[in-house]
């Protein structure tokens, strides 16, 4: 089976951080940059698993702020 893609990587990394609560609800993501130079992947990769996790409901983007856990309802 192929490698996931680095995108999916990154972000199944991210969603686990949140799952686990090392990522809590209203937690500043690093920046763009800051997640390249950690996980060795282009700023392409890594608005890609942006896209993905704001589209999970997990991550939200506040434009001029950066992007945060979203707040979850428990049940």
């Amino acid at each position: 089976m192929p490698a996931k893609p680095k995108w999916a990587q990154l972000a199944d990394l991210i969603r686990e951080q949140i799952a686990s609560g090392e990522l809590a609800p209203g937690d500043k993501l690093p920046s763009t940059a800051q997640l390249c130079r950690a996980h060795d992947v282009s700023a392409g990769v890594v608005n890609h698993a942006m896209i993905v996790l704001k589209t999970e409901g997990l991550v939200e983007g506040v434009h001029g702020l950066g992007v945060f856990v979203a707040e979850r309802a428990e049940g």
